[in-house]
């Protein structure tokens, strides 16, 4: 290994990645810097410009002229820091955070794209390779910052927690009653006592160290069909694309494992997260009234072509 094969791996990956035209890259008028600005103020709320200037190792000029102009185009605020006095905390507007998640949509897709071209039987080697690179340039394991987002496998009563959750969360917000705790707790225990580590799985969201959301992916019984369950983020989490991470997990892990489709059934009340799937390419087959959970509802069948459509 030597200097000029680092500097040549350096020149390959960003004309991959389009950083040298990365507002063209991504048809936004930001470049990469000011881009990575905004993704790192929608992920952490309470961020001074010194937290800025560290986290990304900015001159603390340029990075001043960045806060100006988003502060002219109206999509960040600064006020005095409730810690110290002597800082400025940052925060982005409404506009501003409208901003982030186009950028972060739009990155999405532009990674989608490039993932498509890998054969699934290559992406665990690309994964592994991708993590080897960054554990041995790295000081350390990867820090987790304040607003991170990771996603893990269950531990010992995550499973619990997911039934609690979705029967809390679901009476509080929609005013369900005991019958959708006890169809959750049969999902739940259905995947416990026996499912295929190959084919199902579940992913926890966690927020700073503590669970935030959840999905399942199960087996359905039309042959090559999966089942996406249980989409759950809590209230607070909301804002950091978690329902957006969780739902790409689902999709990438059924195509590479195999199936030929991915379905999921909702109830028309559940706006944020129909948006998600429409967003992941997801098409509404059927729907139809029913009286579920004491409420009056309409029950939506949706569908996803897993190998007409690619992220």
């Amino acid at each position: 290994m030597t200097v000029q094969d680092i500097r040549a791996f350096n020149r390959f990956y960003t004309n991959v990645i389009g950083a040298l035209d990365y507002s063209r890259h991504l048809y936004a008028p930001f470049t990469l810097t000011e881009s990575r600005v905004l993704y790192e103020l929608a992920h952490s709320p309470r961020t001074d410009a010194a937290d800025l200037r560290s986290e990304l190792s900015l001159d603390a000029g340029y990075l001043s002229r960045i806060l100006n102009r988003f502060e002219q185009d109206g999509l960040i605020e600064r006020a005095p820091s409730q810690k110290d006095p002597r800082r400025r905390q940052v925060t982005l507007t409404v506009r501003g955070r409208e901003t982030a998640d186009l950028l972060a949509e739009r990155a999405d897709e532009s990674v989608g794209a490039l993932l498509a071209t890998v054969p699934d039987a290559d992406r665990p080697r690309l994964s592994e390779a991708l993590h080897t690179v960054r554990t041995i340039l790295s000081d350390g394991p990867p820090p987790t910052r304040s607003g991170e987002v990771a996603l893990r496998e269950p531990g010992p009563g995550d499973l619990g927690w997911i039934v609690q959750r979705n029967a809390a969360l679901y009476a509080a917000e929609y005013d369900f009653n005991a019958d959708y705790e006890g169809l959750v707790a049969r999902i739940v225990a259905d995947f416990a006592e026996d499912h295929d580590p190959h084919l199902e799985r579940v992913w926890i969201a966690e927020l700073d160290g503590r669970p935030v959301g959840s999905v399942m992916c199960v087996r359905d019984d039309a042959p090559g069909t999966a089942r996406l369950r249980l989409l759950l983020v809590e209230p607070d989490a909301r804002g950091h694309r978690i329902g957006e991470r969780l739902v790409s997990a689902v999709v990438e892990f059924a195509r590479g494992v195999g199936y030929r489709d991915l379905v999921l059934w909702t109830n028309d009340i559940l706006g944020a997260a129909r948006r998600i799937y429409q967003r992941h390419g997801f098409v509404l087959v059927a729907e139809k009234p029913h009286r579920s959970f004491g409420q009056d509802l309409v029950g939506q069948d949706w569908r996803l072509d897993l190998h007409g459509t690619l992220e």
